[in-house]
């Protein structure tokens, strides 16, 4: 296994590190398809339900409260790294809540990005408002954009998408449950994904044999289902605990289950 890696099989690669350091030593225009799911600095000692229990919103060191002005520079700076290592025919899919999206929005408009679809994902059983204080949240928004260059054609499998959607156009509203206890199995992230988000993700964006970065690979969903669809995959993560989850999952048995 190369030093370069905390964990090497074929096309599937994690690294260990800070992102904004790792992501300036991956070759310049290298990759595919770049998804993230980037700290929503919510960790404020608050308190939140789940599984019908009172839990702590607290995530970890990793997504403690920061300024706006903070917010918004960390957000331009990783992206601005992240648009330097892809493709110049590559998109990105940001993933994010209302507290960071607005910002990623922006800073994605101010690194030469366009935005292509604004992706409403919808729980279909979200936990309850136990504050009672405003509308349950049931949303996460998905921003998917591709580099501000005319006359370059990024990727965009209209068929597959439309052939999943029963033959009829896909919107951009994708109703989904949140992710289920068998994707957890192995150990859990606090903002872990559902395997069938990134399905229509990875489907919708890129071919088999593609390139696909996560800069935030947390418990490794991304990387999991690029293994299963034949794409290549490397995810940045700091923290041991989510990068031995990833692992973990890798190659157990959940990895071995068709879609």
């Amino acid at each position: 296994m190369s030093k370069k890696y905390y964990y090497e099989e074929d096309d599937f690669k994690l690294i260990q590190g800070d992102s904004f350091k790792v992501l300036k030593g991956i070759e310049p225009k290298s990759i595919n398809m770049i998804f993230a799911d980037p700290p929503y600095f919510l960790s404020s000692d608050g308190i939140s339900c789940s599984g019908g229990k009172m839990v702590s919103v607290n995530k970890g060191d990793w997504d403690k409260s920061i300024t706006l002005k903070e917010k918004h520079n960390f957000n331009k700076k990783w992206i601005k790294l992240c648009k330097e290592v892809l493709k110049d025919d590559g998109t990105i899919w940001i993933s994010g809540t209302m507290h960071n999206i607005y910002s990623i929005g922006m800073a994605l408009e101010e690194n030469g990005f366009k935005i292509i679809n604004n992706i409403t994902w919808k729980k279909l059983n979200p936990p309850p408002n136990i504050s009672c204080k405003c509308f349950v949240h049931s949303t996460e928004t998905i921003l998917w954009a591709k580099k501000d260059i005319k006359n370059v054609k990024y990727k965009f499998n209209y068929d597959i998408m439309k052939k999943l959607n029963n033959n009829k156009q896909m919107k951009d509203v994708w109703e989904t449950s949140l992710t289920k206890p068998s994707e957890k199995k192995c150990g859990k992230h606090p903002t872990q994904k559902p395997i069938e988000l990134l399905k229509k993700i990875i489907l919708a964006s890129t071919n088999e044999n593609d390139l696909i970065l996560d800069p935030f690979n947390g418990s490794g969903t991304t990387g999991i289902v690029a293994s299963k669809l034949k794409r290549r995959y490397t995810g940045i993560e700091k923290e041991k605990e989510y990068l031995d989850l990833t692992i973990k999952r890798k190659e157990s048995d959940e990895n071995e289950k068709k879609f």
